[in-house]
């Protein structure tokens, strides 16, 4: 009994355990095979095959379930993936910190962003801040929604701007703005450029959309829309990115959902016609997410205030794009 205390002792794993061996671990979890995972870190697949042994002695539990057909964490291994996560970003980032220390406010903000974003305000508070700070510097990833939020939990970017469905306890979240969304086709499309047209026109038509649009996602005032219109059986394709749904709407695939304040350009320049319907149509909030629990860099912590206080003297109907 002792002996098993002994072998669980937090000061015990803490003074033992290297953190390269948790650097491994995550990449190993996020992978789909010793040899993905080898590959990934640059390494021979023994090397890789011996420091998950290695952790696996030094936490006392199985960590990785590899079974022949099978590759999978087990019970401690996903429990042990989540705090390594936290922990590597942590220690990613503090060598970031400690190479941008300086009087002067420097260093990179990594924005994760649902794809189009088209707000003013976030523009207008990114462009006060490049004014007054111009040698801090930028990175701006697309990603779904669901994943700019899982890499803002663990701590690789500096903030999200995204849909949200879920709020996670450990996240701050402040909405941003809102938009509505509209149903549109394209110029070889029959219904273009007709005015006639009333909902019960839709029905059968095929339709394309994003990938989160279903009633249990982030999107579902707008999956409630297109069954109204009775466009859910034919899905002729799907995305993430808002850019290939458009594009797929303009090249005649089918019927879609789209940000009215988004599509307004392409609606003069005749690329897109809104139909039916017009009225009631679906909001959608976008968010800035940010994880507290983050030590951020001073350009970080700056920006982000910046956002918020524009965020708060803004009126959400000044923040409401129709």
């Amino acid at each position: 009994m002792t002996d098993l205390v002994s072998q669980y002792d937090p000061d015990r794993v803490a003074r033992e355990l290297d953190w390269n061996l948790l650097r491994t671990f995550v990449v190993l979890a996020e992978s789909h095979s010793i040899t993905d995972a080898a590959n990934q870190l640059g390494l021979r697949q023994p090397s890789v095959s011996a420091a998950l042994k290695k952790l696996e002695d030094r936490i006392g539990r199985k960590l990785l379930d590899r079974s022949p057909g099978r590759y999978a964490l087990t019970h401690a291994g996903r429990l042990l993936y989540h705090e390594a996560v936290e922990i590597n970003g942590s220690v990613l980032r503090l060598s970031t910190l400690l190479r941008d220390l300086t009087d002067e406010v420097q260093g990179n903000i990594k924005i994760t962003a649902a794809s189009h974003v088209v707000c003013p305000v976030l523009d207008d508070a990114l462009a006060r801040f490049h004014s007054n700070h111009p040698n801090a510097s930028f990175s701006i990833e697309v990603h779904s929604s669901a994943d700019a939020i899982a890499e803002v939990a663990a701590k690789r970017a500096s903030f999200a701007v995204c849909l949200v469905k879920d709020h996670n306890p450990k996240l701050e979240y402040r909405r941003l703005y809102r938009e509505y969304f509209g149903l549109f086709c394209g110029p070889n499309h029959p219904f273009f450029g007709r005015k006639d047209l009333t909902v019960a026109d839709l029905a059968g038509q095929s339709s394309v959309s994003f990938e989160t649009d279903r009633l249990q996602d982030v999107l579902r005032p707008v999956t409630v829309m297109r069954a109204q219109a009775e466009l859910g059986q034919k899905i002729t394709g799907v995305s993430s990115h808002l850019e290939e749904v458009r594009r797929m709407i303009i090249a005649g695939l089918g019927i879609g959902p789209l940000p009215l304040h988004v599509a307004a350009r392409d609606v003069r320049d005749r690329q897109l016609w809104q139909v039916p319907p017009y009225d009631g149509l679906p909001a959608i909030d976008v968010h800035v997410v940010w994880n507290p629990a983050t030590v951020k860099n001073r350009a970080e912590e700056l920006l982000l205030q910046e956002i918020l206080t524009a965020i708060e003297t803004t009126p959400m109907e000044v923040r409401t794009y129709r």
